[in-house]
């Protein structure tokens, strides 16, 4: 699968206690929303990896987006 970023997007990914939290400018959230649509459509078991060093914010908690059933 093929990603496909927006300019400018940023997107940063946080965990504290038992919350995530996952926030995103218009750029990227119009990103994650291509790759959840784009990844809706490849078989089960598919997945992205997200981190730090190929997407997400510096400090960044890496993030696993993973196509089940």
């Amino acid at each position: 699968m093929r990603i496909e970023w927006e300019p400018n997007f940023s997107i940063r990914v946080g965990v504290q206690g038992g919350e995530a939290t996952l926030s995103a400018n218009r750029e990227g959230l119009l990103s994650l929303a291509r790759i959840f649509a784009d990844l809706a459509e490849e078989p089960p078991g598919s997945h992205i990896h997200l981190d730090a060093y190929n997407s997400l914010e510096e400090g960044s908690a890496e993030l696993i987006l993973e196509r089940i059933e």
